[in-house]
């Protein structure tokens, strides 16, 4: 796939692309203006056509045209580079293997069926009031709604988009691998208000079907079965229309039905997406992860909806989720049935989540008679069971002291129990999630390795510190080649961070161009001490938090050992 990607890159202007979602001003050699990804007034994003490569100088983002499309998309690479094949007129499966590119061919064929299924489904809702009524009288949605999600109808007669797509050169297996045929080759949705379920670039890949009449002999909803197309456990319903607004708000709202997600459209909160009923899965996480960290839920209260939601906590430590909970007023069971009575208390239930691990707590505390010490007992243990899912210990403590006041116990007992039921792995090991290389928290690295890249004269001041300071790999690797040298470095020594470098050459030329060597050697030794204090300070707390996690096991070897070098890092830093 490299060649692919050199072959797309080499025949799209990077700024005309970036420009199809940033407005971009010409500023000498480079082209700035409003950053996607954050609420600024001046313009702090810079295009560099010179370098094939952007950088976001409020958020710490940056890469070449394929990173960006990842970003403002929320697609992984793979989608991202197909969605750029398209705008570039590059035929992927001439690079593919002979596995793969015949994979690639059913696809796209697949979706050639989906898209002309989409589009008779349109039609066919014009043309039938039955339909029409449920959609725009019962449903309420509007004709734009009813645009932005392609809503359709399909037919009684179930072999209508059967005939059509036989028609149009396809063959009944086509049919059957696209999930559109029954294993009779016949229409698998008949009767149905259709709704198309897309990627998250807009392709439609599969449908969810509505009878319009309940009937107790029919399932209300049909979906299309796992295809080559469509993976439950993978879709996110309504990214592709929800991708922008939860950009632009930093957080997504995951409900559990698709209709529920058009009902929010409609009622103007449009960040909202679905999962596969209540099934989260990692993947689900993943793809909300690449436009914001915030995830809110907003299932329903019932058993199904807890155990849910149970089940989504750790998925979202693993994926570095923060989750929140989003508590319907009384009388409203879902999402939709709330927009129907007031749309207003939708939003403001949206805006006012909680975090996810008090819900659970307060619902588990509402089971049990926490006045009994069986009731106690049964609730502490529910209790820690989630806490242990946490990977921070100082939030872990934070909900031991919280179950202890609900139990009226002391926090030693809760503590103990919590940490006699962990197994001995887990005691040990804090697990961490490590700063993203883009954290914008430590931009000002990049500004101090900026500044040794452009005065190779200033690098000895590098020699006192070791590469290890700075966070992310990209980072250290940079630092450790500057450290080594001061002459020019090789395309091959620097072939690793190639990327990064550039962004790096970008910061330099925009903030120290027409600096003095003295301002420079200044700058770098006050930003190398911050460097050096931050550090100190994380390597502080992370002894700190071995050390309770020692005392709690009753290492006492290890704790002493602990206690000595926190103790000399404490002296060091004051």
């Amino acid at each position: 796939m490299q060649d692919a990607k050199e072959e797309v890159r080499a025949r799209l202007n990077i700024e005309d692309v970036i420009g199809e979602y940033v407005q971009l001003k010409r500023a000498g050699r480079n082209f700035k203006g409003l950053s996607p990804f954050s609420s600024e007034k001046t313009p702090s994003f810079v295009v560099s056509p010179d370098k094939h490569i952007w950088h976001d100088f409020s958020s710490g983002k940056g890469g070449d045209v394929f990173s960006f499309v990842m970003e403002v998309e929320g697609l992984d690479f793979r989608a991202a580079l197909e969605q750029l094949a398209r705008k570039a007129g590059v035929d992927l499966s001439m690079y593919d293997t002979k596995g793969s590119g015949e994979i690639a061919k059913k696809k796209k064929r697949l979706l050639e069926a989906n898209e002309l299924a989409a589009k008779y489904y349109q039609q066919s809702l014009l043309k039938n009031q039955h339909a029409m009524e449920y959609i725009f009288k019962t449903r309420g949605f509007s004709k734009q709604i009813v645009q932005d999600f392609r809503l359709g109808y399909a037919p009684d007669d179930g072999e209508v988009l059967t005939r059509i797509l036989l028609n149009k050169g396809f063959n009944k297996k086509d049919l059957s691998d696209a999930g559109l045929a029954n294993r009779y080759g016949s229409d698998l949705f008949r009767g149905r208000m259709t709704v198309p379920l897309m990627d998250p670039s807009g392709q439609v890949i599969g449908f969810t079907g509505r009878i319009l009449v309940d009937d107790p002999k029919a399932p209300k909803y049909l979906n299309t079965p796992q295809t080559l197309l469509y993976d439950k456990s993978r879709h996110v319903f309504g990214l592709s229309q929800a991708k922008e607004a939860i950009r632009k708000q930093d957080a997504s709202v995951i409900v559990e039905g698709n209709l529920d997600v058009v009902s929010s459209h409609q009622a103007g909160v449009k960040n909202v997406v679905a999962s596969a009923g209540t099934a989260m899965t990692e993947y689900h996480l993943k793809a909300l992860s690449r436009l914001s960290h915030n995830v809110r839920l907003s299932f329903d209260g019932d058993k199904a909806g807890l155990a849910a939601t149970e089940r989504a906590i750790p998925i979202a430590a693993r994926t570095d989720v923060e989750l929140s909970i989003i508590r319907l007023p009384e009388g409203a069971k879902d999402p939709d049935e709330l927009i129907q009575q007031d749309a207003g208390a939708w939003k403001k239930a949206t805006e006012s989540a909680e975090p996810v691990v008090d819900w659970v707590l307060e619902e588990f505390s509402k089971r049990e008679n926490l006045k009994t010490a069986a009731g106690k007992r049964r609730f502490t243990t529910e209790s820690l069971r989630i806490v242990r899912m946490l990977q921070d210990t100082v939030e872990q403590e934070h909900y031991v002291k919280q179950i202890a006041k609900l139990t009226d116990s002391s926090f030693e007992a809760v503590k103990a129990k919590l940490s006699g039921e962990t197994n001995d792995e887990t005691v040990r090991r804090a697990v961490k999630i490590e700063a993203t290389e883009h954290d914008v928290r430590y931009a000002y690295q990049d500004d101090v390795l900026a500044a040794l890249w452009m005065f190779s004269a200033q690098r000895y001041q590098l020699a006192n510190y070791t590469s290890d300071m700075f966070v992310g790999e990209h980072r250290q690797y940079l630092a450790n080649l500057l450290q080594k040298s001061n002459a020019e470095l090789t395309a091959k020594e620097l072939q690793p961070v190639a990327t990064y470098v550039k962004i790096v050459e970008l910061r330099a030329e925009t903030r120290y161009d027409g600096w003095s060597d003295e301002d420079a050697s200044q700058e770098i030794a006050k930003l190398l001490r911050q460097t050096e204090v931050e550090h100190k300070k994380k390597a502080k707390q992370e002894l700190i938090e071995r050390l309770r996690e020692a005392e709690s096991a009753g290492d006492e070897t290890l704790a002493g050992q602990l206690r000595e070098q926190l103790s000399t890092l404490i002296k060091e830093t004051a």
